[in-house]
């Protein structure tokens, strides 16, 4: 056991490992079987096909954005609002 891994490291490398050889067996018969199946049932040989690739629905990679953003909001302030709001400016501003 290597020394610088944990005992669960080591049994998760472990699972993963034999999870990839049991894919690996898995797609392996499947592709043979396919194969097999195939050759198995073609008699007459068939006239030269040109691959048709299959057509498949165009999607965005993006969802349609908004042309516009959101709707401006106005708020009118009164005097008092207005002069508060210039003296927290000017306080903010360093005097400025």
């Amino acid at each position: 056991m290597p020394v610088h891994l944990t005992f669960p490291q080591l049994a998760v490398l472990t699972v993963l490992a034999v999870a990839s050889i049991a894919w690996l067996i898995f797609v392996t018969r499947i592709l043979r079987r396919s194969r097999s199946g195939r050759e198995a049932r073609t008699v007459l040989p068939a006239p030269p096909v040109p691959p048709v690739l299959p057509v498949l629905p165009v999607l965005p990679a993006l969802p349609r954005q908004r042309q516009s953003g959101p709707g401006r909001e106005t708020v009118e302030l009164t005097a008092a609002e207005r002069d508060a709001f210039a003296g927290l400016v000017r306080q903010l501003g360093g005097g400025r």
